[in-house]
């Protein structure tokens, strides 16, 4: 069976050779955000069943494969798909818990799909290190200065080199992204990585920590960049005006051709980069995808 999420891909790589756009611009980051987000609307709906989604159920509903879907989930998160929804479920569950008091735990339990209070409680206890009892009495006196377990590591590891990035919440993701959902990313891929990792795997390396940190450096301070792909990168703003994406946007192609030196070498580096807005539902509606390729043609 061939996978639809490719011929998505395919289909904008001829749609822009059609139009005249430069051929491989930010279209695997386009395919690897909707599918993302896909994925997220589509766990967010089946937090509560019975019957705990799999994978392969998540992959199906997104028309794309398991192993394209994991690489987008551990290149975006560092977390297992399986890893994020018990984050999910027990972050949710946690906000149940101070939202509403008397509720018992025994019912938000099985309202997430738990048959018993002790397969809850060890779930729980893995992602807050407290039982559930704990954390409702720790968090009585404070409900809203709780703060959420674990984030997006702070540091991407490149060959022993840590690499600074802003943090999010991973089991509040979703939330993140839908309270964004009228501001502008910036997507951007590495033009030609395969002859730098030609040269060595480490020239790979040091070019994808390279294209984060330019896009790390026009960043302003609420915005936040995400590595989406093997070579693919989006930055989320935290502006609806489309006058400050195309600002970083241009910040980001003005360092095209810059080197980056390795060993003797000196390596030049550039980023294609588009902007896109996902306005209004973008989390609620599945042609997200055909709407992103429609207004990347349009910049291009």
């Amino acid at each position: 069976m061939i996978d639809l999420y490719c011929i998505l891909i395919i289909t904008e790589s001829v749609a822009r050779t059609l139009s005249g756009a430069v051929p491989g611009d930010t279209g695997v980051s386009l395919a690897n955000l909707d599918l993302l987000m896909r994925s997220l609307v589509f766990i967010e709906d089946h937090l509560e069943d019975t019957v705990p989604v799999q994978t392969e159920d998540i992959a199906d509903a997104c028309y794309a494969s398991k192993s394209a879907l994991e690489k987008v989930f551990k290149y975006m998160t560092h977390f297992s798909i399986h890893d994020y929804i018990v984050r999910r479920k027990m972050t949710r569950a946690a906000r149940m818990m101070i939202d509403k008091p008397n509720l018992n735990i025994l019912d938000i339990a099985i309202q997430f799909g738990y048959s018993s209070h002790e397969a809850f409680t060890r779930s729980f206890s893995q992602v807050w290190n407290c039982n559930p009892s704990e954390f409702r009495k720790r968090c009585e006196n404070r409900p809203h200065t709780v703060e959420l377990f674990p984030r997006i590591t702070g540091f991407m590891q490149l060959e022993g080199e840590k690499l600074m990035r802003r943090t999010v919440d991973i089991s509040e993701l979703y939330d993140f992204f839908k309270s964004r959902k009228d501001c502008w990313f910036v997507c951007g891929d590495i033009v030609s990585l395969i002859p730098i990792n030609n040269i060595s795997r480490k020239a790979g390396d040091i070019a994808i920590s390279e294209a984060l940190r330019r896009m790390e450096s026009v960043c302003g301070p609420e915005d936040i960049v995400f590595r989406i792909g093997g070579d693919e990168f989006a930055l989320l703003t935290n502006s609806s005006e489309e006058a400050y994406a195309e600002e970083l946007k241009d910040k980001i192609l003005a360092m095209n051709g810059a080197i980056i030196p390795y060993d003797e070498e000196e390596i030049p580096m550039s980023l294609y980069a588009k902007i896109i807005k996902l306005e209004n539902d973008a989390l609620r509606y599945s042609e997200i995808f055909p709407k992103l390729m429609i207004r990347a043609e349009e910049k291009a």
